[in-house]
């Protein structure tokens, strides 16, 4: 019998995203076992930062970024797409 719950927002935005998703994955495991260590914001020097894909295609190439200066770069490209 087929399923017919919705999902919720982060399990819609896997399924819509994958390759998004495995970069992330990949990130946190990374992170995880030591081959990549969390920077300081790049642009303000925040040590709260989230890692920034650039090419979602190579997953352990990131920019680390605040979450302000994380949200500004995502709305500059989203600009630069339309």
């Amino acid at each position: 019998m087929k399923n017919d719950k919705p999902l919720g927002r982060q399990a819609q935005w896997r399924k819509d995203n994958p390759k998004k998703y495995r970069a992330h994955l990949r990130v946190a495991t990374a992170l995880r076992n030591g081959s990549l260590v969390k920077q300081p914001c790049k642009v303000c020097g925040n040590l709260r930062t989230d890692a920034h894909h650039p090419d979602y295609r190579r997953p352990l190439e990131v920019i680390w970024l605040c979450r302000f200066h994380h949200s500004a770069a995502h709305r500059r490209e989203k600009a630069g797409d339309e």
